[in-house]
């Protein structure tokens, strides 16, 4: 069994999906996709613990030898990233139930968790497979999914931002597709791996340039890098709470994995480095995401709404590793890919927390909770803590190794810019926990109970691994370095 880990890793969540309609009952149907996103979980620690103590897993699927046939390949990166997206989709699964209650139509509570599953088994199977074709087919399944579970809000405004999302996705989507098909026909291959050793015998072909820049832009489009991030404000204000935290916290990542995957693994560190000015384009988009999008969140009257652009800051921060082409600035984005799945997912939680309770995300409505919901409001502080990176939490490690990236190789300027940065998180966390603890209640409002243990406990598992992998950093950093030094091939 151990042998198939990999295929069983994609299948599980993908088998169970349809399964969910033949249960029926919402109560039965819930606890089934929790087992089985604890399922996947379990199968991603163990693909780990194999890949860090005996290299990397090659899985061909029917007996057929890549690159004849569609090959898994688990390596220290996309264990990584299978941790990342099954642990957070078994949690956010954990307050599913309460949550779409007072969220989502009765008669849709099936298809949420249809859907929830297909979107889980997309997004893992973007990460596992090695076959180039196989990456734009989970693409479709995963955002398929999601333009459905955003949707299934009650705001009618989630049918426009759903929209939106099909339209950008779509686009996106569609020129990866481009991208792969020029490799493709460069190449005769599709298998990854494969890739790798053809594409550097034709990289001075315009096809294989253009074949670059349509999957750049269509993978930029998909992780919300600034200024191609419009669709995911309101896709993440408007959709139901579960359905923002777990996007928040694995979608973008995904989307960020492809990046590296295909600009270190199949083009090559040289082509994308330094055939093309990559590093100078993502650097400056990267810093100009932190800033236009902070000081956005600071303005917005809506707490999702805050949350979602300061996501597009932390995509910011991400690329801005990514772009010091370091494997010490690789290792910060690794690392922050991690930490920001724990943060957003805690606090978008939190948020969900309140809307059941309130029925509003809006800023006012927050007046006076730090006392009628004080657990909730502790958990929000502890992750906006967390998001400005103050010691102890997760977001001060991730900061602290993207200065050191740029502090290595001489950008001062650089580091100062990630350190004013963060001072705009001070500000946009402040308003909500000025809200919270400084202002009277509003008095048009009954008193406010605490959030039910179904959502306190999940909310608190997230808000203690923020604490915990801020100050035990060894499974992160650990896999992180090791995932870096592996695409940049430096012996550890």
């Amino acid at each position: 069994m151990l042998v198939h880990l990999p295929i069983l890793q994609v299948i599980v969540p993908l088998m169970a999906a349809p399964a969910c309609l033949i249960l029926g009952r919402p109560r039965l149907v819930w606890l089934f996709s929790l087992i089985t996103s604890g399922i996947a979980f379990l199968i991603s620690v163990s693909l780990l613990r194999q890949v860090m103590s005996a290299g990397t897993i090659s899985y061909v699927l029917g007996g057929w030898s890549a690159p004849w046939g569609i090959e898994y390949r688990i390596d220290e990166l996309n264990a990584y990233l299978l941790l990342i997206i099954s642990a957070i989709s078994t949690v956010v699964l954990l307050a599913a139930q309460t949550s779409i209650k007072k969220e989502i139509p009765k008669d849709r509570h099936t298809l949420f968790y249809v859907l929830y599953l297909l979107s889980l088994a997309g997004m893992l199977g973007i990460v596992a497979t090695g076959d180039a074709f196989n990456v734009f087919v989970f693409l479709e399944i995963s955002s398929l999914s999601a333009y459905s579970l955003i949707s299934l809000g009650k705001d009618r405004r989630s049918l426009w931002a759903s929209y939106q999302y099909l339209i950008m996705g779509t686009i996106g989507a569609t020129f990866i597709l481009i991208g792969i098909g020029l490799m493709y026909q460069m190449t005769g291959t599709l298998n990854m791996e494969d890739l790798a050793v053809r594409l550097p015998e034709v990289t001075h072909t315009r096809t294989v340039f253009v074949a670059f820049a349509f999957f750049i832009v269509g993978v930029c489009l998909k992780l919300a890098l600034f200024p191609l991030h419009m669709w995911l404000p309101n896709a993440y204000a408007y959709a139901p709470s579960i359905v923002t935290a777990f996007f928040a916290a694995t979608s973008t990542k995904v989307a960020i994995y492809l990046l590296i995957r295909f600009t270190f693994s199949i083009f090559g560190i040289s082509f994308s480095f330094t055939t093309l000015p990559l590093q100078t384009i993502f650097l400056t988009l990267g810093l100009l995401g932190i800033f236009v999008a902070s000081i956005a969140a600071i303005y917005q009257k809506n707490v999702k709404h805050l949350l979602a652009y300061s996501s597009v800051a932390q995509v910011g921060y991400m690329i801005v590793g990514y772009s010091i082409s370091t494997t010490t600035g690789l290792m910060a984005t690794l690392l922050h890919l991690f930490n920001h799945a724990l943060m957003k997912g805690a606090l978008f939680l939190a948020v969900g927390a309140v809307m059941y309770r309130v029925g509003s995300t809006q800023l006012r409505d927050f007046q006076g909770l730090g006392h009628q919901m004080p657990i909730t409001m502790a958990a929000i502080v502890v992750g906006g803590l967390s998001l400005i990176g103050v010691p102890l939490t997760v977001g001060f490690i991730s900061k602290w190794y993207l200065l050191l990236a740029a502090i290595e190789n001489g950008w001062w300027p650089i580091a100062i810019l990630i350190l004013l940065g963060s001072l705009l998180a001070i500000v946009y966390v402040w308003r909500i926990v000025e809200a919270a603890y400084f202002k009277e209640p509003l008095i048009d409002r009954e008193p406010v109970k605490e959030a039910p243990l179904t959502f306190l406990l999940p909310v608190w598992v997230l808000v203690t691994a923020n604490i915990y992998f801020g100050v035990d950093t060894r499974l992160s950093v650990q896999v992180a370095q090791a995932a870096s030094q592996s695409l940049f091939g430096v012996s550890p």
